[in-house]
Order: structure tokens, then C-alpha cells, then sequence
């Protein structure tokens, strides 16, 4: 068995200890241990270790807590450019000012007068897209403050904005008022997709049918997370006129039929190769920034 010649600060000290073994022939063998043993409060040497016990084991150390700082707005893009900029002052300022996580009053009256709004989406690989919704004023629909819905009618049956919604529930609308206060609102938030009829029940007041009673297929519920102004300084002033619309029209030429001549045209067409990142207008430091892998943290 172990022998023990004595203890340095609760650790056996190791040129001290030493393994004897007996071999099958009666010889005796003395084995130096260079690893130290520790002892345990109460324990002597020689003595064999207690078995454990709650009040002899090392507690561990208290958890650190984190200070609870704010977050700040923004992607980590927008730091990066305002950062090398010099504008992060005037972000934050902006940020303080004007965003927030909910619609405030104005937003709700701004809303309810809205006719259309610019939706953008996009799918799990971050593949954009942007389209447009319009009804008559309070087509969009406010819950409460922290939450919006608008309709989805019959369309073309391509589903971009739904079906990107289905990956990637983040979405992002913007409306602007271009005949009266010339101001734009911003919401980003989170979406979820529900059939008219379990809309219809979870919010029946707010299930409004559209122009010409058109029902709903479905809504697009959004959990705002930001909400913020945009300014009128590019807003071009519009005026309305008085105009007979075909309102939800299934008749292609109503609709705008072939506008553009692509039926009959190739697909997709060869294209010029060239390399453009989409940092080359940043610095070195920057580009490395908004390039880096998530593996790579």
C-alpha cells in the first residue's frame, strides 16, 4: 500500500510518495508517484480518503452576471459602416430618437390611412424579394401596438413573398404617404402565415373583406420588432386622380398582360463573367468583418 512522508499545503508532496508493490516472488518494488494527491480537510497521511461529503467538496464559484446593457439596433453591416464612416454618433442619436418596438399612435392613425406598402422578404439562403400590397385605406390592419396583418389575395400563384416567409419569417414593410404628409414608416418584424377563416376567428374585427367584397385567402400576421420613420427628403410629392380600377381582375391584358415582352424570350441568357463583391466599397478591415464565416468565430 501507499506510504506518506507529509503534506505541502493540503497536497502530499510528490518526491515523498512512494507505491511498494510485492511481486509473485516475495520482492519488494518502491514506486515514486510524481503526481501529487490532494487531502482532504480532516484526512492525515496514511490515512485512508473519507468517502466524499457534501461539506468537504470544493464549492463551485458563483456565476458571473453579466451587466444587462442594451442592445443596439441595427445589423452588425450597419455598425461595420458606421463605424469606418464616423457617423456612429448620429446613428445612435437616430436610433434613441426615432426607433422603437412597437407603433406608437401616429404610426397606428398613419397606417390607417395607408393604401399600399412595399414588402421585402427573404428565403433561407437570404435571396431577396420585393413586392407590393394595395387595398383601400386600412387594408392593413393593426392588432394592437405590437402587432400587424394584412391580406392575401389571388395571385399568380408563384407565392414569392409567402413562400419566402415559409423559410425566413423575418419581413420588412414600408409605407409612404405620397400626397399628404410626403413621410414613409418603416416595420421589421416576424411573420407568420393564417388562413382567412382561422384569422377571421382569432381577430374578427379586424377581418375586413377588400374592394368589391374580395375575401381573403389568407393573412400575414407580423410581430413588429422595429418601427421607425423614414424622411420625406426623396419622397416626390403625387396627386391622386379619380380612376375606374379593376380591383382583384383575374383578365391578363387588365392586369398588364405581357407589359414587359418576356413571353417567348429565353429564360435565362448567357452573362458577362465578372467578380463584384459586394464589399469592394469597404476597407480591408471592414470587408474582412462582413465576410467572416460563422464557423470561423
Amino acid at each position: 500500500m501507499p506510504t506518506w512522508s507529509g503534506t505541502v499545503d493540503g497536497w502530499v508532496a510528490p518526491a515523498l510518495i512512494h507505491l511498494v508493490l510485492g511481486g509473485p516472488d516475495g520482492t519488494v518494488v518502491s514506486v515514486p508517484l510524481r503526481t501529487p494527491v490532494p487531502v482532504l480537510p480532516g484526512q492525515l497521511p496514511g490515512q485512508e480518503r473519507p468517502a466524499a461529503h457534501p461539506d468537504t467538496l470544493p464549492r463551485p464559484a458563483p456565476p458571473v452576471v453579466e451587466p444587462d446593457v442594451p442592445e443596439r439596433p441595427g445589423s452588425a453591416g450597419e455598425h461595420v459602416l458606421q463605424d469606418e464612416r464616423g457617423s456612429t454618433a448620429r446613428a445612435d442619436r437616430f436610433y434613441g430618437d426615432q426607433m422603437r418596438d412597437r407603433l406608437l399612435p401616429r404610426m397606428i392613425e398613419f397606417i390607417g390611412r395607408m393604401e399600399m406598402a412595399f414588402v421585402a422578404t427573404s428565403d433561407g439562403h437570404g435571396e431577396c424579394d420585393s413586392s407590393l400590397r394595395a387595398g383601400p385605406p386600412g387594408f392593413v390592419q393593426v392588432i394592437d401596438a405590437f402587432t400587424l396583418a394584412y391580406p392575401e389575395y389571388r395571385g399568380n400563384g408563384v407565392y414569392a413573398s409567402l413562400g419566402n416567409l415559409v423559410e425566413n419569417p423575418h419581413i420588412g414593410l414600408l409605407m409612404v404617404d405620397f400626397t399628404e404628409s410626403l413621410i414613409g414608416l418603416h416595420v421589421n418584424g416576424r411573420a407568420r402565415i393564417m388562413d382567412d377563416d382561422a384569422f377571421r376567428g382569432a381577430f374578427p374585427e379586424h377581418a375586413k373583406d377588400g374592394t368589391g367584397g374580395r375575401r381573403a385567402e389568407r393573412w400575414v400576421v407580423v410581430e413588429v420588432e422595429e418601427a421607425y420613420i423614414h424622411c420625406r427628403k426623396h419622397i416626390p410629392r403625387m396627386e391622386r386622380v379619380t380612376e375606374r380600377r379593376a380591383w382583384g381582375t383575374d383578365d391578363p391584358a387588365r392586369k398588364g398582360g405581357d407589359f414587359f415582352g418576356a413571353k417567348g424570350t429565353p429564360r435565362r441568357a448567357p452573362r458577362p463573367r465578372r467578380r463584384f463583391p459586394s464589399t469592394t466599397h469597404l476597407g480591408a478591415g471592414a470587408s474582412r468583418t462582413l465576410r467572416r464565416r460563422p464557423d470561423s468565430r
